[in-house]
């Protein structure tokens, strides 16, 4: 007889003692993103049914057209980890401060703060492409007791405790790490429950796939295009195919399981990147390094980035490790080559 798959909560359960600080509230917190993905799932399913699509007419921080269900998502998720008092801050990509959550008693005792990405991706709704919830999870630096500050959030991220992402397409699942390793999570619609099916995800040390959006390449430091030639050259196990999503979640989960490289970088449309560190490349680069891959801004460990703003934007460089430390190679051959 087949055995069954392990539930999340059954997982959370058997793997509390592996979290550095064993007291219950950071299984709560995944339990309330589980809870909000269900809810935003449900709405994402429904994109073409319902008045939920399209432009919501605003712009977020960075001045970008917020869609309807960035606004929806957003809400959903901060309003799930605050009824369930269980942090003492929130902060959001669609808001431009964070938000400090006392609780119920006003006593500011909880220890974690939660980053996110509520809906990434979002503009791909219209289109029926998948997107995704980006969740970044730290313990917070100053005193307990006392409200959260801005030095709780911008934390270099190999301080991070847990990290994951929903990607809500064909069949929506979650990821995560607590830094022992990556799994996933299908949720089964009919009963709300997610199940373990990508137990121990790994990247390959080498893979098929580039991912980047090859219509700026005019606008690409030399290091990246010459890298993209690399990719296109037919030799040894080369040319790569080119696989560009443009909703991160969907395209660095596809070169997880199949293998490849994923790259955001700079331009002179985009001097300092486009992705945001703390809602996505950290986030990113803590699941990417505990499945054995590797992410950098070209040059060095996103990880170790000291953040100096809520909303800083930086170059990205994530996927199977051969793959990147291949275009850190010819990023730093064309930044030697200028001297």
């Amino acid at each position: 007889m087949k055995q069954r798959n392990k539930t999340l909560g059954e997982f959370i359960i058997e793997n509390q003692n592996a979290f550095l600080y064993s007291s219950g509230e950071l299984s709560r917190i995944i339990n309330s993103i589980r809870l909000a993905a269900k809810v935003v799932n449900y709405k994402v399913n429904k994109a073409g049914l319902v008045d939920i699509v399209g432009a919501a007419g605003e712009q977020n921080i960075q001045g970008e057209d917020q869609q309807k269900l960035d606004v929806y998502a957003n809400e959903v998720f901060i309003q799930t980890l605050i009824n369930r008092e269980i942090v003492c801050g929130i902060a959001s990509e669609e808001n431009d401060e964070f938000i400090t959550v006392e609780g119920s008693d006003k006593s500011h005792n909880n220890k974690y703060v939660v980053l996110m990405d509520p809906l990434d991706g979002s503009s791909n709704i219209d289109v029926n492409v998948s997107v995704g919830t980006i969740f970044s999870v730290y313990r917070r630096v100053t005193p307990i007791g006392t409200p959260v500050m801005l030095e709780d959030f911008l934390q270099s991220g190999v301080n991070q405790v847990a990290a994951g992402y929903v990607i809500y397409g064909t069949s929506t699942m979650l990821v995560y790490t607590t830094g022992h390793g990556v799994n996933g999570f299908t949720l089964n619609p009919a009963i709300g429950t997610f199940y373990l099916s990508h137990p121990n995800m790994k990247f390959s040390k080498d893979g098929p796939i580039y991912s980047i959006n090859e219509g700026n390449y005019v606008h690409f430091p030399q290091g990246v295009k010459d890298y993209i030639k690399y990719c296109q050259t037919e030799e040894e196990d080369r040319p790569y195919t080119s696989r560009y999503i443009g909703s991160l979640v969907s395209d660095i989960h596809r070169n997880m399981i199949k293998g490849g490289i994923y790259i955001y970088p700079t331009s002179s449309k985009a001097p300092k990147g486009k992705l945001r560190l703390l809602y996505e490349c950290n986030p990113m680069a803590f699941i990417v390094e505990q499945a054995g891959g590797k992410a950098s801004d070209g040059f060095s460990s996103i990880l170790e980035i000291e953040p100096t703003e809520l909303h800083q934007r930086v170059p990205f460089f994530c996927g199977s490790y051969n793959m990147v430390e291949k275009a850190e190679e010819f990023m730093m051959k064309a930044k030697l080559s200028k001297y």
